[in-house]
C-alpha cells in the first residue's frame, strides 16, 4: 500500500522530528479504538488512557494529516454559534452547560502543553478585529455575554489600542482574549500523539478504516489488518469519507486556504504584530493571521465548499494580506496549501453515539483547535458513564443539509455570497 505524506505546508517543512509509526498488518484487540489521529482522536485517546483503558488509534495517512496540522493555528474560544443562539434554540439549562464548556478547550491545550512538555511555538493572546461599528457592537455585546459565563480575560480594544495590538488600518476596533493565543498545529498533534504512546496506547499509520463491523464488540477492518474493541470513537471529521454514511448526509467538508511568507525578520515581524497575539476579523467570511516561532506571517482566509483544492492558492489570498499590510508588497511567499474542515449546516458541532458502542464527534465549522480538546475529553467522561456533558451536545438539533450530498455544495456558496455581500457592504 502507498505511504500518504504530509502536504507541502510550513507545518509539515517545520514539524518536529519524530519516530515512524507501522501500519496494521494484524488483528489487535483493545478497550476502545480510535478511529483518527487528529486532535479529536488525540485528545480522546489520551483522557481514555489516562483513565486506565487500553486505546488503539488507526490514521488513513500520518498523526495531524488533516485539519489538524494544516489550520491556522489559532486558539479561539468557544464556538461558531455563540451561545446567546444555542440558548434561543436548546434552552437556558442546555445553553448554561455548553456555556461552562465553551472556554475548556483553551485550557486543555495550555494543561497538556505543558504536563508532557510538548514544543509547539505556545503564545497567549488573540484579537478579534472589527471591521466596521455594527461589528464592534457585536463585540461589545459578545464581551457582556462571555463574562456571564465566567470568561472574564477580555479587553475591549478602541481604535487606538488596536493600531497598538495590529499595525493594519483597517479596524475601528477589536477584543482582546488573553486566554486565546496560538501555537504550531503539527506540532501539537505529534506533541499529544508522543504522550498517547508514553502512556501505552498505540498508533498506526498509513492505516485507513475501511468498513465497521458493528455489533457487541464492534470490528474495524483496514486494509491489511483489523481492531476488534469494546467501543470505538469515529474522529475523522472532513476526512472521514463515507465511511458512516448516516454522519456524511449531515456534514460538509470545506476547504479553507493559507500562505506563509519568508522570515520577516525581528524588526519587521514586531512592527506588524507588536505583542504577537494573533489575529482574525469579525467578517463571515473571516481573515485571520499570526506570527510562527520563525517571524513569518501565516495568513490564511476563504473557504471552498465541497473541499476543492484550488489551482493557485496564493493569488487568492496574497491580496488579502495585503489590503492588510501593503507594507509586505515586496515580501515572498514560501508555501502556501489548502486543508479541509467540516462544516454544519448549524454550525455547531455534532456529537452521539451510534448503537450501544460508537461514538462520534465531527463538524466543528471553523473553531476545531478548542472545541476538538473538549470533544475528547466529553467523549472520554461518556465511556466512563459519565454522560451529562455528552448528551448537552448530542441533544443538539442536526439537519441534513437542503439537496442531499448533491446540492448542499451550491447551497451552502450561496449562502457564502449573501454573507460576502453582508461583509463588504457593512449590512
Amino acid at each position: 500500500m502507498a505511504s500518504t505524506p504530509y502536504p507541502e505546508s510550513y507545518y509539515a517543512a517545520s514539524a518536529n522530528a519524530v519516530p515512524p509509526r507501522p501500519a496494521l498488518q494484524d488483528d489487535v484487540e483493545t478497550d476502545v479504538c480510535v478511529i483518527g489521529a487528529g486532535y479529536t482522536g488525540l485528545s480522546s485517546a489520551l483522557f481514555l488512557l489516562e483513565s486506565g483503558f487500553k486505546v488503539t488509534v488507526l490514521e488513513a495517512a500520518k498523526v495531524g494529516f488533516g485539519a489538524s496540522g494544516r489550520n491556522g493555528g489559532q486558539i479561539v474560544n468557544s464556538y461558531s454559534r455563540d451561545i446567546d443562539v444555542i440558548e434561543r434554540s436548546v434552552g437556558p439549562k442546555q445553553a448554561q452547560l455548553l456555556g461552562q464548556m465553551a472556554f475548556e478547550g483553551g485550557r486543555i491545550i495550555r494543561e497538556r502543553v505543558a504536563k508532557y512538555n510538548i514544543q509547539c511555538d505556545l503564545k497567549n493572546g488573540g484579537v478579534f478585529a472589527a471591521i466596521t461599528a455594527k461589528q464592534m457592537g457585536h463585540l461589545e455585546s459578545q464581551k457582556r455575554l462571555w463574562e456571564r459565563f465566567g470568561h472574564t480575560q477580555l479587553e475591549l480594544l478602541d481604535e487606538r489600542r488596536i493600531r497598538e495590538v495590529v499595525a493594519c488600518d483597517q479596524y475601528v476596533g477589536g477584543m482582546l482574549d488573553m486566554s486565546g493565543g496560538h501555537i504550531h498545529p503539527l506540532n501539537l498533534a505529534l506533541g499529544e500523539a508522543a504522550a498517547v504512546e508514553s502512556l501505552g496506547g498505540t498508533i498506526y499509520e498509513q492505516s485507513p478504516a475501511m468498513r465497521i463491523e458493528r455489533g457487541a464488540n464492534p470490528v474495524v477492518h483496514t486494509p491489511q489488518g483489523k481492531v476488534r474493541a469494546k467501543f470505538i470513537i469515529v474522529a475523522g471529521n472532513a476526512y472521514l469519507g463515507n465511511l458512516v454514511p448516516e454522519l456524511a448526509a449531515k456534514s460538509m467538508p470545506c476547504g479553507t486556504q493559507v500562505i506563509t511568507t519568508e522570515p520577516l525578520g525581528d524588526a519587521l515581524a514586531k512592527s506588524l504584530l507588536p505583542q504577537d497575539y494573533c489575529v482574525e476579523d469579525c467578517n463571515y467570511l473571516l481573515d485571520y493571521y499570526r506570527l510562527s516561532g520563525d517571524k513569518r506571517l501565516i495568513f490564511g482566509g476563504g473557504v471552498v465548499y465541497g473541499a476543492r483544492d484550488p489551482a493557485n492558492i496564493e493569488a487568492i489570498i496574497r491580496p488579502k494580506m495585503l489590503k492588510a499590510f501593503p507594507q509586505l508588497k515586496d515580501v515572498k511567499i514560501d508555501y502556501a496549501w489548502t486543508g479541509n474542515f467540516l462544516l454544519t449546516l448549524s454550525r455547531l458541532p455534532q456529537v452521539g453515539r451510534l448503537g450501544d458502542n460508537i461514538y462520534y464527534s465531527q463538524g466543528c465549522s471553523g473553531h476545531g483547535v478548542t472545541y476538538t480538546h473538549l470533544a475528547g475529553k466529553v467523549l472520554a467522561e461518556a465511556l466512563r458513564g459519565q454522560a451529562e456533558r455528552f448528551d448537552a451536545f448530542a441533544d443538539l438539533p442536526h439537519y441534513p443539509f437542503p439537496g442531499g450530498q448533491l446540492l448542499r455544495t451550491p447551497f451552502a456558496a450561496l449562502g457564502a455570497w449573501y454573507y460576502g455581500l453582508r461583509d463588504k457592504f457593512g449590512y
